[in-house]
């Protein structure tokens, strides 16, 4: 079956590695047919002060040269000029040259900040094991997420991983169910993509994001689905893609959709 990765960081990132090139060769060692960049988004100096979550502002058009460098290298791939754009909210003190954000052939939306908060940073993650903690931040998460997926006004085309508050292991203690159907439900009004996010696996969740019981209930309500892993080097370009299609054969999907460069989606059955 055909793979593809539609979410991957390189070292335009402070906190990843590997660049683009890198990258591309290790996609074509192992038959990834589209690939899709998606740094950070720049974020300000009030939520990145060391340029370690994000591409520093200087640094954006050097990243652009070098996938679209890559595309024109390899014409038999499909690669995508991307990014990931922090969610922040209210607390939003960025603003945008329209004509900056047309640029890319797909853009992920995530919410990492909760009220400004970093809450799946592993130096600041004391604050979920205050009393109640987790039902709080889980519902205010839920709650940006579904602000993020279902404001038509944004360009995102994709919700990543979905369920992200999961990353440390800690869940509330109410039903997520509800919350599930909301986040389904922002995402079929704001006709939104989402993701199956293989890293999860790889944190104490355990688990990729999101969920089988989320991932059922995005089938259910009909929002299309692409698979990424996320990757912070080359070596994990093609960290279980496999399984993800499997993932999603077990939520009810029966396809698996992949952005274009020409801002359109295709389909490609799961034939696993």
């Amino acid at each position: 079956m055909e793979l593809v990765n539609t979410h991957c960081h390189t070292g335009y990132c402070g906190h990843a590695e590997g660049s683009v090139a890198e990258y591309v060769e290790a996609a074509r060692r192992v038959g990834i047919r589209t690939l899709a960049f998606t740094d950070h988004f720049p974020l300000s100096l009030a939520f990145d002060p060391d340029g370690y979550l994000s591409v520093p502002r200087s640094d954006m058009e050097a990243y652009r040269h070098d996938v679209l460098q890559a595309r024109a290298s390899y014409p038999d791939m499909e690669i995508l000029h991307g990014v990931e754009m922090d969610y922040l909210g209210r607390d939003e003190d960025r603003t945008f040259d329209p004509s900056e954000l047309a640029s890319f052939d797909v853009m992920l939306g995530s919410v990492h900040f909760v009220d400004a908060w970093p809450f799946d940073d592993p130096a600041q993650r004391g604050r979920w094991k205050e009393a109640g903690a987790p039902d709080e931040i889980w519902r205010r998460y839920v709650d940006l997420w579904c602000d993020a997926a279902s404001d038509a006004s944004l360009r995102f085309d994709i919700m990543s991983h979905p369920d992200l508050a999961k990353k440390f292991g800690y869940l509330p203690s109410f039903d997520l169910q509800p919350l599930y159907d909301r986040m389904a439900e922002a995402a079929r009004a704001g006709e939104r993509m989402i993701e199956v996010n293989t890293s999860g696996a790889y944190y104490a969740c355990a688990e990729p994001f999101p969920a089988l019981d989320l991932l059922r209930t995005f089938a259910r309500a009909g929002v299309p689905c692409t698979v990424g892993t996320d990757a912070h080097a080359p070596e994990n370009v093609a960290r279980d893609i496999m399984g993800g299609y499997a993932l999603m054969k077990a939520a009810g999907y029966s396809c698996v959709t992949v952005p274009t460069q020409a801002r359109d989606r295709r389909s490609i059955p799961l034939d696993i």
